[in-house]
């Protein structure tokens, strides 16, 4: 695995979702904002999840997407315990504890997981074994 590649790629991830998370917030489609930015940001994970394994793999790799989804996720959440939650949510009365035991985070990691593997079933898998 190229792990700093991959790193990188998931350090974009998260700069993209974070910044979709906050712009959400200035659209005035439902009364809860704040039920919003996670619709939104649920919604934002699927396409920049995936354009994060075509760039992955755009280079030739083969690692299977399993290990990809986890490294690009733990990237995010290193980051999220690093900068969302000290500067985002304790200062609007957050914690790390509700933030990393939230339903809709742990719903976001499994669509990670779950779109990184589909991308490898998808589009590198089928290559892998084309002649089987």
């Amino acid at each position: 695995m190229k792990t700093f590649r991959a790193i990188g790629i998931g350090i974009l991830i998260w700069i993209l979702g974070v910044s979709t998370y906050a712009m959400s917030f200035y659209l005035p489609i439902m009364d809860d904002k704040e039920q919003q930015a996670n619709a939104v940001l649920f919604a934002a994970v699927i396409p920049l999840v995936w354009a994060g394994c075509w760039l992955y793999y755009k280079k030739g790799a083969t690692t299977h997407g399993w290990q990809l989804g986890q490294t690009l996720f733990l990237t995010s959440v290193t980051l999220d315990a690093l900068i969302t939650v000290p500067f985002l949510i304790i200062p609007n009365g957050g914690s790390y504890y509700s933030f990393f035991t939230d339903f809709g985070f742990w719903l976001i990691a499994l669509e990670f997981m779950i779109v990184a593997v589909l991308y490898w079933y998808i589009k590198i898998y089928i290559k892998l074994n084309k002649y089987i």
